[in-house]
């Protein structure tokens, strides 16, 4: 394991332009560095894959900013089988517990069954293979005030016996798990996304959100949500989707990636000094439960990793350090418990905040303060 340098600035001679398209979401202080090319001269696996150690590096530099102390350590790693992981964890910070932000690159055999699955055509005989490049971030804060926030974008191949590509697409998402009832945080979080799917399309906010409230649920506590949602989509291919070309789809799971900073950065700067007490803390921890839950039963990509030996430590960076599960959890009608509960259903956060949650009280520090 390695301590990282606070701060890196990405060398002239490395990146080229179709990295530092124009984006609002990319403060002009960070864009990347330009260089003379064409997008058709790179494979697309390629530059997706150095696509994804630019976001890797902008995400690592974004969290340590926004901890005001935490450094990230790295790991290096080697999958059995083929590919290559870049691991880097910030841990026991100022503002955040826990924070993942893994890459993964490379391949290797698939079980047919899971190709099948996965692939929308119809596979040949012989082996089939698999690359995919992607980066995971989940983090963890200290302060119950301060959501957990959760992101994905990834790239996906399968191969032929001949080495021939046989099928590809992109998938991702953005979302948000709030241990504390503001609806406000929630409005900015999701009109950012909005922005964001708005310049590819009208209909894809509407699109990929409800997809996001169909996925991140909670099945066996009868339907509740895992968090307030956010964005998510899966198997984007131009032949089968149609909405983009395939150029059009990779320039937006740029954007994507690029907008977790917005998305989560004023939320971060408006809890962070908010009061907590112990009440506030115990139910950021059934919370946490809660979403260690969806991740160990319900979520596709921990099951992928599960099933294509990936390193385990990577696979389960999503898990919270701490955790707690009660019996029988009951709030009082009215309490701020109550209210957060009320925010785990689809709601039209683009719009503003609900007539009904923003009736409710915004005591927030109702328990004598024990946090920062």
């Amino acid at each position: 394991m390695q301590q990282l340098p606070l701060n890196r600035t990405p060398s002239a001679t490395v990146f080229p332009d179709w990295i530092a398209h124009d984006t609002p979401l990319l403060p002009r202080t960070r864009r990347f560095p330009l260089l003379t090319g064409t997008i058709d001269s790179h494979p697309l696996r390629s530059r997706v894959a150095l696509w994804m150690e630019v976001l890797q590096d902008h995400l690592t530099r974004f969290f340590e900013e926004s901890d005001r102390g935490g450094r990230f350590r790295e790991d290096l790693w080697d999958r059995p089988g083929g590919g290559s992981g870049v691991s880097r964890l910030l841990s026991g910070g100022q503002t955040f517990e826990k924070v993942g932000v893994n890459r993964y690159t490379g391949g290797g055999p698939i079980d047919r069954i899971e190709a099948e699955r996965l692939s929308s055509r119809t596979l040949p005989e012989g082996e089939i293979r698999f690359f995919a490049t992607g980066v995971s971030v989940v983090c963890h804060p200290v302060s119950p005030m301060v959501p957990i926030v959760h992101m994905n974008v990834r790239y996906f191949e399968l191969e032929g016996p001949d080495g021939e590509r046989l099928d590809h697409w992109f998938g991702g998402g953005l979302d948000l798990t709030p241990t504390h009832p503001f609806p406000e945080d929630a409005v900015h979080f999701h009109r950012t996304l909005k922005d964001v799917c708005d310049r590819r399309g009208p209909s894809l906010y509407s699109r990929f959100k409800e997809w996001c409230d169909q996925y991140f649920v909670i099945h066996h506590r009868h339907g509740e949500l895992r968090g307030v949602g956010g964005i998510f989509f899966d198997n984007l291919r131009t032949e089968v989707d149609g909405t983009m070309e395939v150029e059009e789809l990779f320039s937006f799971v740029r954007d994507v990636g690029f907008s977790l900073a917005p998305a989560y950065g004023p939320l971060v700067e408006a809890r962070r000094d908010t009061p907590w007490g112990p009440r506030e803390k115990e139910l950021q921890m059934v919370r946490r439960g809660r979403y260690v839950e969806f991740n160990l039963v319900h979520d596709r990509g921990t099951r992928f990793g599960l099933l294509t030996n990936a390193r385990i430590e990577s696979v389960l960076m999503s898990m919270p350090p701490v955790a707690r599960w009660e019996y029988d959890v009951r709030y009082e009608p009215g309490s701020f418990e109550m209210r957060l509960v009320s925010m785990l259903r689809p709601h039209d956060w683009a719009s503003g905040v609900p007539p009904a949650l923003a009736d409710q009280s915004h005591d927030h520090n109702t328990s004598p303060p024990q946090g920062a």
